[in-house]
């Protein structure tokens, strides 16, 4: 199946280069280290699942496990609240080292996008703003 994709407002501000891989320390004949170059070869017929929430992110020390859902919403009938159900759409687990590529990759995009005013960055409490734990204040 071929689709034609349009470049989103995230994507635009991004410039991300593709995901690729850098050296990887492998070990070598003889109990020394090697590095192992890897390229990143495209599949365009890859499936891609559409998500609109994510239902669960847990991290058990070993992995990070990522629930994409998908909402489906029931026929709308008059005189009746909206309703629907949300179903998984795909899991995604990675090792730690995936995991925090994927937080910085994430920060580039979250700050490509606060530079080009599609979101803002949510301000930090202050220090002054904290409230006291002192109870004599």
């Amino acid at each position: 199946m071929i689709s034609n994709k349009s470049e989103t407002t995230a994507a635009k501000a991004s410039s991300l280069p593709p995901a690729t891989s850098g050296p990887l320390a492998t070990p070598a004949p003889g109990g020394g280290v090697q590095a192992a170059t890897i390229r990143y070869l495209d599949r365009p017929d890859i499936a891609e699942t559409f998500s609109d929430s994510v239902t669960g992110l847990i991290f058990d020390g070993q992995t990070l496990r990522i629930e994409f859902g998908v909402t489906r919403f029931d026929e709308v009938k008059p005189n009746t609240p909206i309703s629907g159900r949300r179903y998984p759409a795909c899991r995604v687990v990675l090792p730690p080292a995936a995991a925090v590529d994927l937080i910085n990759r994430m920060q580039q995009i979250a700050a490509a996008l606060a530079q080009a005013g599609v979101v803002k960055a949510a301000p930090r409490p202050s220090e002054a703003s904290k409230p006291s734990l002192d109870s004599r204040t």
